[in-house]
């Protein structure tokens, strides 16, 4: 089967024929000045919203000057928010209390944090999970159900928890580091669909000879 049409907004279609709204390429549905979404990145909603933008950072606004961005290929489940700098507030003096967003005149001017969270590709964001302020969560990793995660994510790691810990490695070093090299969302529509099987079972020989 050809990979699903990127510029589809929702890409799955239920066995009785009708688009399945709860689910949808992130590219497609999001027009907003601070983020960016690769191509096949999708996310899912029991309660289907209006605003993806809105329901899944809820705190980037279009004034904001961070920057949320997603790679391709990634699945964020329901409930998963990205709590992005500008909810942050100052904490380096006697108190923690945002003025100046109470004084239109000022109020632009004050970020105390300005820190992008930035999400690789391949990604897997688990039910309910959280991603903190400069987040930065590498290709192929697996964010576990619940977990809060704030920091680097290393790529192709499993973590899990309040604050998220890396639990495993989904490959050896050697594997992570070719996968690393062969980038296959980066590849055309054509010859991944041809490597889907080859994806599908962890076969990194193939996939590297399919690559030449």
């Amino acid at each position: 089967m050809p990979l699903p049409d990127a510029a589809r907004r929702y890409p799955v279609t239920l066995p009785d024929g009708t688009e399945h709204r709860g689910t949808a390429f992130l590219s497609q549905v999001i027009n907003h000045p601070r983020i960016q979404v690769g191509d096949y990145t999708y996310a899912s909603d029991f309660d289907a919203p209006e605003d993806w933008a809105n329901r899944l950072a809820p705190y980037l606004f279009e004034f904001s000057r961070e920057k949320l961005v997603l790679g391709k290929f990634c699945q964020i489940a329901h409930g998963v928010r990205f709590v992005t700098a500008s909810a942050n507030h100052a904490t380096d003096g006697i108190t923690c209390f945002p003025f100046p967003v109470f004084d239109p005149e000022r109020m632009l001017e004050y970020q105390p944090d300005v820190r992008d969270t930035q999400v690789g590709n391949d990604v897997w964001i688990g039910y309910g999970a959280l991603i903190m302020p400069g987040a930065s969560i590498g290709d192929g990793a697996i964010i576990g159900a619940g977990s809060v995660v704030r920091g680097t994510i290393p790529p192709f790691s499993v973590v899990t928890g309040n604050p998220a810990e890396i639990r495993r490695y989904r490959f050896d070093a050697d594997k992570i580091e070719r996968l690393l090299a062969l980038k296959w969302w980066d590849w055309p529509a054509e010859l991944i669909t041809e490597a889907e099987s080859v994806l599908l079972r962890g076969d990194i020989e193939t996939l590297e000879r399919l690559a030449l």
